[in-house]
């Protein structure tokens, strides 16, 4: 019992965090029609920037406890980046999808190596600070509070994500544009506006994610290319440019590799590619994706 619901825990703080990661790109996607391999650099700048901001805040003396609030805090600012990246990205809106890519591939490489020039090479952790919050009792299991606080985070920003999409004005117009962008000029959208929003919203769902990741892992270069490929892999496995897909396919990847990882660790990422190459052969568009017509 206990580790069952070790790998059920563990799977579901992977999943939490990767649905910031996945949201954010099909955000991006389902507006703007881009592929974001950039999406891994948000994330390592938001870890990265977050253990920052935290040695920070203890340095001049806010209370441990005030942790996720300051990591969030780090990862709504280095969004910020997200329109100056939106700018460079208009150079390839109406071009094809490869120059989209190589694109945003240079700017993940770009990126990366101001990283490196900024933090050095060598892995960052926060060491054991996430252990302020405690852990709680259950079912003879210690379960980290952390690790609660997190899931409990990242579903009211997917449940506040929802709510802005489906009821606001500005969702309105957000999903109007992602389908059929010239009808929305023609009734007076700011089209470009919506793509400064929309790039800089899932930006910053990247930047938390990594921000919150990083007291119970370290913030290192590596964390770039494997968070990409698991990105893409719920992508994959969700659909492309489906919200709903984003959380159901981060829930099988965490979960999966949570059992992974409990079994045999050396399978993790083989578990993933085996399920993404099942749906691309039985079900290509992914589980809640549009099929596109030939």
């Amino acid at each position: 019992m206990t580790a069952f619901i070790d790998i059920i825990l563990s799977g579901l703080f992977h999943a939490a965090v990767l649905f910031l990661l996945a949201g954010g790109l099909q955000l991006v996607f389902g507006v703007q029609k881009i592929v974001n391999l950039a999406c891994g650099a948000f994330y390592a700048l938001g870890a990265y920037f977050g253990i920052t901001l935290v040695s920070l805040a203890i340095k001049f003396g806010m209370p441990a406890y005030s942790l996720i609030l300051v990591l969030i805090i780090a990862g709504l600012l280095m969004g910020l980046v997200g329109p100056i990246i939106e700018r460079l990205l208009r150079l390839v809106y109406d071009r094809e999808e490869g120059f989209q890519l190589l694109l945003t591939f240079a700017i993940m490489l770009l990126l990366e190596d101001l990283i490196r020039m900024i933090w050095g090479a060598t892995p960052m952790t926060l060491g054991n600070l996430s252990m302020t919050y405690g852990h709680l009792n259950f079912a003879s299991t210690s379960i980290p509070m952390y690790k609660i606080l997190v899931i409990g985070a990242s579903v009211l920003l997917a449940l506040g994500l929802g709510w802005m999409l489906q009821k606001t004005n500005f969702g309105r117009i957000v999903r109007a544009t992602a389908e059929n962008r010239r009808m929305s000029e023609a009734m007076g959208v700011n089209v470009v506006w919506i793509n400064v929003a929309i790039f800089t919203l899932g930006t910053t769902l990247g930047t938390i994610g990594g921000a919150l990741v990083v007291p119970t892992a370290a913030a290192s270069l590596e964390m770039i290319s494997e968070v990409v490929v698991e990105a893409f892999a719920v992508v994959v496995i969700g659909g492309l440019g489906s919200m709903r897909g984003a959380l159901v396919g981060a829930l099988i990847v965490g979960i999966m590799r949570a059992l992974a990882v409990s079994i045999y660790a050396e399978i993790d990422l083989l578990l993933i590619y085996l399920i993404v190459i099942g749906i691309l052969i039985f079900k290509p568009a992914g589980l809640f994706g549009k099929a596109v017509e030939s």
